[in-house]
């Protein structure tokens, strides 16, 4: 494999120094919420990596998209690569998540709206990577992906507005609050300021590991043409 990019290399330095910048300001810029104590520090990086999830599951149903409309395996690489990126930070984001619960609401995990659609979520991209593996051909298996991941999307908004729709115990930080959530809050300027650097620092993070999946996915495909070649 050709060695990195300059550009790629400089992203892995950038990423590291934003990743403990992150982490610092997590735990001593930030001040310690009253209520809550140290534990709702998790907050920020629970928020970050969960956007990044998220964002990933989108670029994979915008890349599924645009290989059914042209036909290019190259976006079915990019599609598998989110998913598999951000199933990682999704399934972080869900254990930060229940560390959080665990003194707020007395248990490490409850069937609420938004749990409940979280864990669908993680299982429905987890579904589409075993399902990849039994279709050998590669248009078919593309053309698999990218319709399972354009009907997958559709679980992104559903879990992003369950707690706006439903009767839930969830806080909701972002865009309101709701009165019955166990754990909500009202973020200061520096709680502000930590939660949107951290969702920055994670999706520079997000485009560095992303970078480095394509490149393992150019390198697997060159195998896997090898394979085929054998086989013939």
């Amino acid at each position: 494999m050709s060695s990195q990019p300059r550009t790629l290399q400089i992203l892995n330095f950038v990423s590291g120094l934003l990743l403990a910048a992150a982490a610092w300001m997590s735990l001593g810029y930030a001040p310690t919420e009253r209520v809550m104590g140290a534990v709702q520090r998790v907050f920020y990086f629970h928020v970050a990596t969960a956007w990044v999830g998220m964002l990933g599951f989108i670029v994979a149903a915008v890349a599924g998209v645009i290989f059914l409309v042209t036909g290019n395996l190259k976006w079915d690489k990019i599609g598998l690569a989110a998913v598999e990126i951000s199933l990682a930070f999704f399934f972080i984001a869900i254990v930060l998540g229940s560390i959080w619960a665990r003194p707020i609401w007395g248990t490490w995990w409850t069937w609420e709206p938004r749990l409940t659609t979280a864990a669908i979520l993680e299982m429905v991209y987890l579904a589409y990577l075993l399902l990849r593996q039994g279709v050998e051909d590669p248009e078919r298996r593309a053309r698999f992906g990218a319709v399972y991941t354009l009907l997958g999307g559709i679980s992104v908004p559903v879990t992003f507005v369950s707690i706006r729709l439903f009767r839930t115990i969830h806080p909701v930080v972002i865009m309101g609050g709701n009165p019955n959530a166990q754990g909500g809050f009202s973020m200061e300027t520096s709680m502000l300021q930590t939660m949107l650097f951290c969702i920055f620092a994670f999706s520079v993070i997000f485009v560095t590991l992303f970078w480095h999946r394509l490149r393992l996915g150019d390198l697997a495909e060159k195998v896997e043409q090898l394979k085929l070649k054998l086989i013939q």
